[in-house]
């Protein structure tokens, strides 16, 4: 989706997508809502390089088709830039270099896609349950040339036992407390849990402190993001996963 400068980077790779039988990414894209803003000054810092072009393209995927087959509220358009996109991508900075990531339940790429695209030294993992929600990101990280990236088709507790990642991301997906218990068995020993959640942090982890000793949690505290690129600075609940218990071993190898 290409206007003026909006174009893609010329020196993007081919992407590496896993496509989903019976239903081929879509050619071409929906009309652009009206009410995209444009991106404030402060999204070139943000987005920098090759990840400015994406960053566009994807803004404009989630404000047209993103909205049309509501995986986004019309009112959200343009609240895009600020509440969605920036939010997202200063989560990079509580994400440790060179990490495999799992973004449980991604929905419509929020924090995911984002991710990916200002960190292509990371390997993003999409994991989302919904069928119409996973052909959207895969038509997404067509689009984009994203090669960081799979989509995989599944809920977190289908996965566990399957697959590892050092860092596992989610927004706006469950309380804190139930999370823990998607999330833990997806982590090595020493991973992290960074979940998003804005003002309800200290009291979603106030809650947790049963289930957090529960899963065997190493530590978990609050972590402020974003000074000085979005306002107010986002919170994160950051949660290092320890040694499960015992009895959650022997759940997990059942």
């Amino acid at each position: 989706m290409e206007t003026g400068s909006r174009r893609r980077a010329a020196s993007a790779r081919p992407a590496t997508i896993t496509p989903i039988t019976g239903h081929e990414p879509q050619k071409g894209h929906l009309p652009v809502s009206d009410e995209l803003p444009e991106p404030p000054e402060i999204a070139r810092d943000v987005f920098a390089g090759e990840a400015w072009d994406r960053a566009i393209t994807f803004a404009d995927l989630l404000a047209g088709p993103g909205v049309v087959r509501g995986l986004l509220g019309p009112r959200e358009v343009p609240r895009i830039w600020d509440r969605h996109m920036l939010n997202c991508a200063v989560v990079a900075e509580a994400v440790p270099p060179d990490v495999r990531l799992v973004d449980i339940g991604s929905g419509a790429g929020l924090p995911g896609v984002v991710l990916a695209i200002v960190r292509p030294d990371i390997k993003v993992t999409l994991l989302e349950p919904l069928l119409r929600r996973t052909v959207f990101l895969e038509e997404c990280v067509e689009a984009l040339k994203l090669d960081n990236v799979e989509v995989l088709r599944g809920r977190a507790e289908e996965l566990a036992g399957k697959r590892v990642f050092d860092v596992a991301s989610a927004r706006a997906v469950a309380p804190l407390d139930r999370l823990l218990t998607w999330a833990m068995p997806l982590l090595r020993e020493g991973g992290e849990l960074i979940a998003m959640k804005g003002e309800r942090a200290a009291g979603e982890l106030a809650d947790a402190q049963e289930q957090l000793r529960a899963v065997g949690a190493r530590t978990a505290e609050l972590v402020t993001v974003g000074r000085g690129k979005v306002e107010p600075p986002a919170t994160l609940v950051r949660v290092v996963a320890g040694r499960p218990p015992e009895r959650a071993r022997r759940r997990r190898r059942r």
